[in-house]
């Protein structure tokens, strides 16, 4: 046992499910409510949500993101959980109703779906303090006495029971994981400061320039998104910023700076409970919110040792999974040759005589003879005829791309009709290709 977990009190010792398992499940998590922060749209993804919302946008080939954070509350040992929805929130909701639905209300286990019910005003949730103020009764009912409060639209593998051991054993009103990143990245974040005691000295919320760990100039400590507070604290914190007119109701913008000078605010280190990393990695964490990003942790899962360990079984991620057939391969001619060289297919699809390398193909694409698929990330249900070329692409789902086409060669010719980032990755859309789709997948 740790440190920390001999500290415990004996109502909270941690059982370990396997000898050589890292997950911590103790009376701390089955008194935990999680609450997922889900409504966000994420502009930065451009039209990967114009039809669903972030947490909802498919990832690593059979996965939504949200998958990752409700996997890391079922593997904690946390079973009471909230997802708060508002933008767009069809597709993510009836993935959660088909993927998410096993929970057994017998051991008191649920799912809850709380969308925007304007029940306190007639207003949407003004911002993430707001979006949990105004799910308080359903909070009371449950009567936690922690509530983590989590963002839907991250992907990491944490055993959330250390940081709640974290907060207790260090007497914490709350605590604030967190996680160092290249100081180039800081500003899109709440960028932290810690004392000798690990207590948070300072918080700023997407900061011009981010201030960095001292003694490590090229690296900021910033805010995950992810926070456990004693649930009492938590609402007596939110009625008081729900009543200052100054505020605007954010957790990083106003609740937590409010919080760090007045009370014991600590931070909780992710290295101390992340699960799964690659060996001798560094603790796998990616926000995956503009097209660069999303692009590179799904073409980084097709490398031979990926930093991210999909291949877990202690700390599985769990999804709704659609009943396909296996991927096939066919046509063995010279020049009509079915195969993919460091790829991840998925169930349904079909390679028909192409060529697919470095690319991640989600369930039921098919790609027709001829064609090159290369460098690219293809999400469900899309068609790829023959003679195409396409490198360093996102297709989005549903896209048909017509015989013959060529993306990825000439970006001053793909800008006239795609997006292409500043490091030159294709988004395809199917309104960009004519293909006007309008119901919510």
């Amino acid at each position: 046992m740790t440190l920390e977990e001999q500290s415990l009190p004996d109502e909270y010792c941690p059982v370990r499910t396997q000898p050589e398992a890292t997950r911590f499940v103790s009376q701390l998590t089955r008194s935990t409510f999680a609450l997922v922060l889900a409504g966000g749209r994420g502009t930065r993804l451009h039209q990967l949500t114009d039809w669903r919302c972030k947490p909802a946008v498919p990832f690593g080939g059979k996965f939504r993101i949200i998958d990752f954070t409700l996997s890391n509350c079922v593997n904690s040992g946390i079973r009471r959980i909230g997802v708060a929805t508002q933008y767009k929130a069809h597709s993510l909701i009836r993935h959660i109703q088909q993927g998410w639905s096993f929970f057994d209300g017998r051991f008191d286990e649920f799912i809850e779906l709380l969308p925007a019910q304007q029940q306190i005003a007639e207003a949407w949730y003004k911002g993430t303090a707001d979006a949990v103020f105004q799910n308080l009764a359903v909070l009371r009912r449950h009567a936690p006495e922690y509530v983590l409060v989590l963002s839907g639209d991250h992907v990491y593998k944490m055993d959330y029971g250390r940081m709640i051991a974290f907060h207790v054993t260090h007497q914490a009103d709350v605590t604030v994981a967190c996680v160092e990143v290249p100081l180039s990245d800081a500003g899109a974040f709440g960028v932290m400061g810690i004392d000798a005691d690990g207590r948070v000295a300072s918080f700023a919320e997407k900061p011009a320039q981010p201030a960095p760990i001292p003694g490590n100039p090229d690296h900021a400590l910033i805010s995950m998104g992810v926070y456990v507070f004693n649930a009492q604290f938590l609402y007596e914190q939110l009625i008081r910023d729900t009543d200052d007119s100054r505020s605007s109701h954010d957790f990083g913008k106003d609740l937590i700076p409010h919080l760090i000078s007045r009370y014991r605010v600590f931070a909780h280190q992710f290295a101390d409970s992340c699960v799964g990393s690659a060996p001798g990695g560094k603790p796998y964490w990616r926000d995956v919110g503009t097209v660069d990003a999303y692009w590179g942790a799904n073409i980084e899962l097709t490398k031979v040792v990926p930093e991210l360990n999909m291949y877990d079984r202690d700390w599985p991620i769990w999804t709704y999974q659609e009943q396909l057939p296996p991927a096939k391969f066919v046509f063995d001619d010279e020049d009509r040759r079915g195969m993919a060289v460091d790829a991840m297919v998925s169930g349904g699809c079909i390679i028909s005589g192409a060529v697919v390398r470095r690319s991640l193909l989600f369930s039921d694409v098919r790609v027709e003879a001829r064609s090159l698929v290369e460098d690219s990330v293809v999400l469900p249900n899309v068609r790829v005829g023959s003679n195409v070329v396409l490198k360093r692409t996102v297709i989005d789902r549903r896209c048909e791309i017509a015989d013959g086409t060529v993306i990825g060669v000439d970006p001053a010719h793909d800008r006239r009709r795609f997006h292409v980032t500043e490091k030159g990755i294709t988004l395809i859309s199917p309104q960009m290709l004519g293909q006007h789709i309008y119901t919510v997948r």
